[in-house]
């Protein structure tokens, strides 16, 4: 792993006896700085190596949000997703098969960072969804954070078209939550709560308003929020406007055909800008972390 974006002084100076520490090389300051330190530093930010989970984590870490002026709990909302070169989400309907070893420690270091991780139901279905673990690793931070053991799993769905009979549901660390409109199938409802899910409702009609989610699972105490996918659901909370921060990796690989992208449904009427915050790469792979602007 090498951070690419953005270069700091303090990774420069593990070759110049830790000068500089901790400022961001920027404007003609910067410059001049960066070239004063030749070409041997501008080597060493390049080095390759692998990163513990403790620098991961810091690098992903979520920001400090104070409550809102009405005193209700503020939330991050941030998605993780994989795309091939050529804009694919899946490969045969999943994502794995265009995922890394490097890829999988993000995606695991995102989870131990999250109160709550939401997803699609299809996307369950489609990968085979099981409970969040318990990290060894996690579990200072996480005690210190005001954690539970593991993410809980927030599903998503409309007509609750899920097999409560998987782990998913019955032996999860924390409850499943189940997201859904006022009008599903009072039987299905019924089923995921005897099944040990704590159904929320977020939506008047059958189907679940992403604002109406976001804000129902930071009610719980979940505000530190991850999504997952699939393309469906991240569409619909780019639509919605609550999506605050994108994690995003390029994978090296061409699949042609006519896979998703990581996000679809209908388009919205300005594009939403995001700024790039920070951008790893190890193996081909690039790990990008983009913000609202």
């Amino acid at each position: 792993m090498r951070r690419l974006f953005p270069v700091t002084y303090e990774t420069a100076a593990h070759a110049f006896g830790g000068a500089m520490e901790g400022e961001e090389l920027h404007g003609t300051a910067g410059a001049h700085a960066a070239h004063a330190l030749g070409d041997a530093a501008r080597t060493h930010l390049l080095v390759n190596r692998e990163w513990t989970l403790a620098e991961l984590a810091a690098a992903y870490a979520y920001p400090e949000l104070a409550a809102g002026t009405s005193g209700a709990p503020r939330s991050w909302l941030r998605a993780n997703m994989v795309s091939t070169l050529d804009g694919a989400a899946q490969h045969e309907g999943r994502s794995q098969p265009i995922s890394s070893s490097a890829d999988m420690r993000i995606f695991g270091t995102l989870r131990a960072l999250a109160d709550v991780v939401l997803v699609g139901a299809e996307t369950v279905r489609q990968e085979g969804y099981r409970p969040a673990r318990a990290r060894a690793e996690f579990a200072e931070a996480r005690k210190a954070a005001g954690q539970g053991p593991a993410p809980a799993i927030a599903i998503v769905t409309a007509g609750l078209d899920l097999d409560f009979s998987l782990p998913l549901f019955t032996s999860p660390l924390v409850p499943t939550v189940v997201l859904t409109g006022a009008a599903a199938p009072a039987d299905r409802v019924a089923a995921a709560e005897r099944a040990g899910a704590r159904v929320v409702v977020a939506g008047d009609g059958t189907g679940v308003d992403p604002a109406r989610a976001v804000r129902a699972l930071a009610d719980l105490g979940h505000t530190r929020q991850l999504t997952e996918g699939g393309p469906r659901l991240l569409g619909q909370l780019v639509a919605a406007g609550v999506l605050d921060e994108l994690c995003l990796t390029l994978s090296p690989m061409l699949t042609a055909g006519g896979a998703q992208r990581i996000a679809g449904g209908p388009s919205v009427a300005v594009p939403h800008r995001f700024e790039l915050v920070s951008l790893l790469e190890e193996d081909g792979y690039l790990f990008s972390r983009y913000r609202r602007s």
